[in-house]
């Protein structure tokens, strides 16, 4: 890291900004999802999609740049730089605007023309990678050429975030979840791009000695579920998931398997099939990565029937659909690709009408 010289004036007036944008924002709700084909079995999601910057990663951007501040990282003439594949990015494009800085989003260019579209929006600029692996290497010399700060979200998000409470996603969660039938949850169900939210979630239920497990809800492409069958495995190799946002090809720094009670592997089909189901159910949209943590919940939850056990599964809307309008939403995009969701889709639907999540039929 390149230290900034800087005046401490501004350091924390560039704080006081942030917090104040956080205390005018409320804590995003906690909504309960129908499922009379399951008695006993209650199921939540923490909508993220309403955060000011519209996704879970406004959490992790505020942070970062709180983290960046009070190392010494960033100055008034500080460009910022992050690798992403969208919501990170459209989350630092808010706060470098907010602070006046220049902000530069490293992606690939299969990214979303919605969320190159809010980056823009905020006053932040896309510059393009073949790959999602060609992200660090590139952040790291943009960032080096214009003496910036790369703000890499892979290596710092499991320590940017006070996991301890600070109301943090995990504090939130387990605050709202008080008053209802079953306030423990049996699950919480995350995906994993950084590993932050894993990892804050993973080490606040042990720091408040809990007994909710985490289960980690991966695609298929992605190397973290491998990797916790067989530690040996830190990379894999073949195209990405198309899911945006979660899954890696690689294990991040800020990724901590120790942490995670299960892992599930979702095909691309099933997270966008889940999300199209979800979004019709709840009347609200919901993008791929909200569907990866579906189709594990619904796995989860068969299962919860099957032993007739009673509980509560949370897990998170992480955006809106409406950042894939152009891409999960439009099946003519699916058709280019040859992702087929129909089996899926029928599957998701049984699932909310019988409880049970059943591929084989």
């Amino acid at each position: 890291m390149i230290p900034v010289t800087c005046p401490r004036s501004w350091v924390s007036a560039a704080i006081q900004t942030i917090e104040a944008d956080f205390n005018r924002s409320s804590d995003t709700h906690l909504l309960q999802v129908p499922l009379p084909a399951a008695p006993g079995v209650s199921l939540y999601l923490k909508d993220e999609s309403t955060h000011p910057s519209g996704s879970l990663k406004h959490r992790l951007a505020r942070s970062l740049f709180l983290y960046g501040l009070c190392n010494g990282w960033i100055g008034p003439e500080t460009a910022i730089v992050e690798a992403s594949s969208g919501s990170t990015a459209v989350s630092e494009a808010y706060f470098a605007r907010m602070l006046g800085l220049r902000f530069i989003a490293v992606m690939p260019r299969s990214t979303s023309a919605e969320k190159i579209a809010q980056i823009a929006f905020y006053g932040g600029e896309s510059h393009f990678v073949d790959s999602p692996a060609q992200m660090y290497e590139e952040s790291a010399r943009l960032a080096a050429e214009l003496g910036g700060h790369y703000m890499d979200q892979f290596t710092y998000a499991e320590r940017a975030t006070d996991w301890r409470g600070n109301n943090n996603i995990a504090e939130s969660i387990f605050s709202q979840m008080t008053h209802e039938e079953h306030p423990m949850p049996a699950w919480i169900v995350v995906g994993a791009g950084t590993g932050g939210t894993s990892a804050t979630l993973g080490r606040y239920i042990r720091y408040r000695r809990l007994p909710t497990r985490l289960c980690l809800a991966d695609p298929e492409a992605s190397v973290f579920h491998r990797h916790l069958a067989d530690r040996a495995v830190c990379t894999v190799s073949g195209p990405p998931s198309v899911v945006e946002g979660i899954g890696r090809p690689r294990c991040e720094p800020s990724f901590v398997p120790e942490l995670i009670d299960r892992a599930t592997a979702v095909p691309d089909a099933a997270s966008i099939a889940a999300a199209r189901v979800l979004s019709r159910r709840i009347g609200r949209s919901c993008g791929g990565s909200t569907g990866t943590n579906l189709w594990a919940v619904a796995q989860l939850i068969g299962e919860m029937v099957r032993n007739g056990e009673r509980g509560s599964v949370v897990t998170l809307l992480c955006d809106s659909g409406e950042r894939y309008r152009s891409t999960h939403f439009d099946d003519g995009w699916l058709d280019e690709r040859g992702i087929c969701i129909a089996a899926a889709e029928k599957a998701m639907e049984r699932f909310f009408e019988t409880g049970i999540l059943d591929t084989k039929c």
